[in-house]
């Protein structure tokens, strides 16, 4: 691939990422901030420590979420179009738009599910003020880790397939991938900071909403960047020229 579809593919992840923000923008504005102002009010009501508010509630829930879903969203849709372009051709006879799915499927699934299921986010007023360095670096360990991980059962997988077949060699490298991912689990230290009398729904309820704001990022930028590859890589056919009326003359005057 050379460096100008390189170039065109960077600026159309970015721009499929900015489109996928906007939607898990407004996923973001529905489902999640409710339950950020929820929180904010359980621990209003049973803190007795009162901060200067550096910023507003109003400000966070607008202007300072949209600069940081938009921001990630486009700084994401550039890091995967880079990995689309690595991934092209070297996963499997995929086209592009199949490569951007798979692609976006196990970014959603490293980067974000399999870290959330061990570390789950938590809404305002849940977690120890102290303990958020250790906590954030558990976090980027468990990140790190699961993609490691994944790209590991890639090269599994491609090496047994000649042997076991792809279907056969891509379960074992599923099965080996979540395998090690619960050997992490077992390792990596549990963090357990809920507040006493916190509303359990609550809890359940802002997961529900970052789960769906990361799913609405990645499968809309999956659809969106496939879209956007395939119409640069696999340029449309040539029409044929119309007919005119001089092309009959012509014949007959040859006859």
């Amino acid at each position: 691939m050379n460096s100008i579809s390189v170039r065109a593919l960077l600026v159309r992840g970015m721009l499929a990422g900015l489109i996928a923000g906007i939607l898990a923008l407004v996923v973001a504005y529905l489902l999640g901030e409710p339950r950020v102002d929820s929180a904010i009010a359980f621990e209003g009501a049973h803190s007795h420590e009162h901060g200067v508010e550096l910023v507003s509630r109003t400000l966070q829930s607008t202007a300072g979420l949209a600069t940081g879903v938009l921001l990630f969203g486009v700084a994401v849709g550039g890091i995967a179009a880079l990995a689309f372009c690595v991934a092209l051709g070297r996963i499997g006879a995929f086209g592009a738009r199949a490569t951007a799915a798979l692609l976006s499927f196990g970014a959603l699934l490293t980067v974000y599910v399999v870290p959330f299921l061990k570390y789950p986010a938590n809404p305002p007023a849940v977690g120890n003020a102290d303990t958020i360095g250790k906590r954030t670096t558990l976090y980027f360990l468990m990140i790190l880790l699961s993609v490691l991980l994944a790209v590991a059962a890639v090269l599994l997988g491609r090496r047994l397939a000649p042997r076991l077949g792809n279907w056969n060699a891509t379960v074992t490298a599923a099965l080996a991938f979540i395998v090690a991912v619960g050997l992490a689990y077992a390792f990596l230290p549990t963090i357990n900071e809920v507040p006493k009398g916190f509303p359990a729904t609550l809890i359940w309820q802002f997961r529900l909403a970052a789960l769906a704001i990361q799913i609405t990022l990645w499968s809309s930028f999956g659809l969106l960047f496939g879209h956007f590859a395939e119409r640069l890589l696999v340029p449309k056919p040539a029409t044929a020229p119309a007919a005119t009326g001089t092309e009959p003359r012509a014949a007959s005057a040859a006859n």
